[in-house]
């Protein structure tokens, strides 16, 4: 059986939800398909010792032009949030829960929360506006909140974001094919390179 495409993510990157709205179909294309994983980027910036781009002043303008710019390049609808970067960990807790049960309900949930938040400035990080998106999903609210207040799935994210950093991963969004990492929404020609005829 083909192996599977890791997809690492967090819900405050717009490269992530770029990628998001791409790596199904390039994995369906190669038979494959992928597993997805809600880290939080401050855990592996600390432990690369790195710090977002839109951190630097230097930087930041220019990033925040290319996001546009690269959701544009893949037809992707974007709109630059007005909070940004925002804390995702309660988001990522709930898709930590749903995956526990059914990963295509966590995958869906994903996309529902980078379509909110980067489609619709839903502020992820705001609990009343997250309850709001839950209900919206189906889910209900009040059970999601208590999700992301239970020890027990903020130390599953807490375990999520260890395995990435074991992983290699330090940034997002960031793959892992047959083994070799691929990091950046801009590695998508190498990736499919890669699945169509191997290692190059």
């Amino acid at each position: 059986m083909p192996a599977l495409i890791d997809f690492y993510f967090d819900f405050s990157s717009p490269y992530s939800y770029i990628a998001s709205e791409w790596i199904e179909a390039l994995a369906a294309r190669h038979g494959r398909t992928v597993r997805w994983h809600a880290i939080l980027l401050g855990a592996t910036f600390r432990a690369a010792e790195l710090r977002a781009p839109v951190d630097h002043p230097i930087k930041r303008e220019y990033a925040l032009r290319d996001f546009a710019r690269s959701a544009r390049a893949e037809g992707v609808p974007y709109a630059q949030p007005a909070r940004f970067p925002i804390p995702t960990q309660n988001a990522a807790r709930v898709f930590w829960w749903l995956c526990g049960a059914d990963a295509s309900r966590s995958t869906a949930w994903a996309r529902a929360c980078f379509r909110a938040y980067f489609g619709r400035g839903v502020d992820l990080s705001d609990p009343a506006a997250l309850k709001r998106l839950a209900e919206e999903f189906g889910l209900d609210p009040q059970a999601a909140e208590t999700v992301w207040n239970d020890p027990l799935w903020k130390d599953r994210l807490k375990q999520a974001n260890e395995a990435a950093i074991a992983a290699g991963v330090f940034g997002a969004p960031y793959f892992i094919v047959d083994g070799e990492p691929f990091w950046g929404n801009d590695r998508k020609a190498q990736m499919e390179r890669w699945l169509a005829q191997g290692p190059f």
